[in-house]
This record gives C-alpha cells, structure tokens and sequence, in this order.
C-alpha cells in the first residue's frame, strides 16, 4: 500500500487536474458535479438500507462501484479546494484541534453511552 500524505495527493490532484485544463472549470461546475457524485453515495446507501427496494423500481448498485464514487468525490472536493487555494491538510489539522476542545470526548462518549 502506498502512503501519501494529503497535501502531496492534493498537489498531485492539482496537476493532475492542470494538465487536462480541467483547473479551469468554475467553481459552480465542479460543486454541481460534486453533489451528483454524492449522489451516488446517497443511491448505494438508500437500496443497502432498504429505504429504496430493489426490485420494485430500484436497483442495486453495484457492490464495487461504491469505492470510485468515494473517490471522485474526494477528487472533486480537492479540485474545489485547489480553486479557492485551500491547503486541506493545514485546514483539518485546525479545525480538528477547534472541535477538540469543542466537543471534549468525555463529555460525548457519556452521552452516546446513554
């Protein structure tokens, strides 16, 4: 397995995405093509939880697919950051330290264990 860090994969992203030209998409293009790759997520959850029958007008997403929809939208949110210059990995590690001392685990794990 391969380990790379998140701001060598979000460069990686970038150039993958500059060399295509697909950096210069606007902003509203690459979230609208965000949402219908969430969808897909949102389709592979709704037939395995029952909520959509398969069978009676639904059908089952295929068992692999499930993985390339997390990606693209992985890449997808990348691109997005990439347009507004958003290092993600200084990002998560600030906002991970906010929620932190937001949401202390002791206090949540008591309540979840309720």
């Amino acid at each position: 397995m391969i380990m790379v860090e998140l701001r060598e994969l979000q460069k990686r992203l970038y150039e993958f995405d500059e060399r295509r030209g697909w950096n210069k998409f606007p902003a509203s293009q690459v979230f609208t093509h965000l949402i219908e790759e969430l969808g897909e997520i949102s389709r592979y959850i709704t037939t395995e939880e029952g909520y959509k029958v398969v069978g009676l007008g639904h059908e089952k997403p295929q068992e692999n697919q499930i993985g390339r929809e997390f990606a693209q939208v992985f890449s997808l949110f990348m691109q997005l950051a990439n347009h507004f210059d958003v290092d993600l990995e200084t990002a998560v590690l600030r906002e991970l330290e906010i929620m932190e001392k937001r949401f202390p685990a002791d206090a949540w794990t008591k309540y979840m264990d309720t």
